[in-house]
């Protein structure tokens, strides 16, 4: 038992979390990587990156995203996907190199989201690409249907 230096009343604390965890839309985001670093696989025959995105725009400021990369994976083609990630990051971040996931740390880019669909799980955003942050934004060509009439609009669409 601990005894507290002061008493908690739930009539003067903040009420719950007051953002939201439904994903974002999908498009582009400038971000900034917040947080790196490697963690054990579940079954203890791996390892993985485990990056934290924090959102700073267009929109959905304050919002974080979370990718991991696998650096060790009984699965070839896990390591494969994530090499190839790993490379897209790195360019995105100007670095040639990374010997320590603290390089990444600071580090401006934007990131491509999409929306993962998962039987018996909620819908939750994947990362599907990475960018310099100076980067142009891809746009719809003129005349090409971006939504369903009435849907709402994406945050790079006007």
């Amino acid at each position: 038992m601990a005894l507290l230096d002061t008493v908690y009343d739930v009539n003067t604390l903040p009420s719950g979390n007051t953002g939201s965890f439904d994903p974002l839309p999908p498009g582009w985001y400038s971000s900034a990587i917040t947080s790196a670093e490697i963690r054990n696989t579940k079954d203890g025959t791996g390892q993985y990156v485990a990056i934290r995105y924090d959102i700073t725009g267009p929109s959905h400021q304050g919002r974080v995203v979370y990718h991991n990369l696998n650096i060790k994976n009984k699965s070839q083609k896990a390591e494969e996907i994530s090499r190839q990630n790993l490379g897209e990051i790195l360019r995105a971040i100007g670095l040639n190199q990374l010997r320590d996931t603290d390089e990444l740390l600071t580090s401006q880019l934007q990131i491509k989201l999409k929306i993962r669909e998962q039987e018996g799980y909620e819908p939750s955003n994947d990362i599907a690409g990475w960018k310099a942050l100076g980067s142009s934004v891809p746009t719809a060509s003129p005349g090409a249907a971006t939504s369903a009439p009435g849907a709402a609009k994406a945050p790079w669409q006007k």
